[in-house]
């Protein structure tokens, strides 16, 4: 039996960071299966499911056995599509880190950054295009135009989501 198969109150301190780091990995390697750096996972699957309300740096990087500079770099690039968040302690000049509490929510609400500038570049693209250049034409409207489609969905997905929220909070609370 593995650690994740037993009673979360029977494993010790060290098992449980042990099932934590695991779960960590394992975070990490779908976050790479999709093209995002392993690291950016790791440290997002550590933060999500540490037991914590926040953990400095120092000592993210040496939970995660990982250097303090690929530490710094995946809180940087986790901090700008905000699926974590700087914690301050007041007189300590250290980092600390803590997952937002919905980071798939803040997901879509990010991409839509993303969108944005592809479209301002499909849309540019469009401009220097010669009217003999159809192929070409017709993959920058249809990749803006796309972009655009799904930005206005997103609206629709985060309200959807939200209300399957609202629901299974309520759900919850009268289990």
């Amino acid at each position: 039996m593995s650690d994740r198969d037993a009673d979360p109150a029977d494993l010790s301190g060290d098992e449980r960071e042990a099932v934590r780091r695991q779960f960590a990995e394992d975070i990490s390697l779908i976050w790479e299966m999709a093209g995002t750096s392993r690291m950016d996972g790791r440290v997002l699957g550590y933060l999500m499911i540490m037991d914590r309300e926040y953990i400095s740096s120092a000592d993210l990087a040496k939970a995660l056995r990982a250097s303090t500079g690929a530490v710094s770099m995946a809180t940087r690039r986790l901090l700008d599509t905000n699926f974590i968040r700087r914690h301050s302690v007041p007189g300590d000049r250290s980092h600390y880190f803590k997952a937002e509490d919905d980071p798939w929510g803040s997901f879509l609400a990010n991409e839509r950054r993303y969108f944005e500038r592809e479209i301002k570049t499909l849309d540019e693209g469009l401009k220097w295009l010669r009217p003999e250049e159809v192929g070409a034409r017709i993959r920058l409207k249809n990749g803006r135009d796309y972009l655009r489609w799904v930005m206005d969905y997103h609206h629709k997905m985060l309200a959807d989501w939200e209300a399957h929220k609202a629901e299974r909070d309520a759900l919850d609370e009268e289990s």
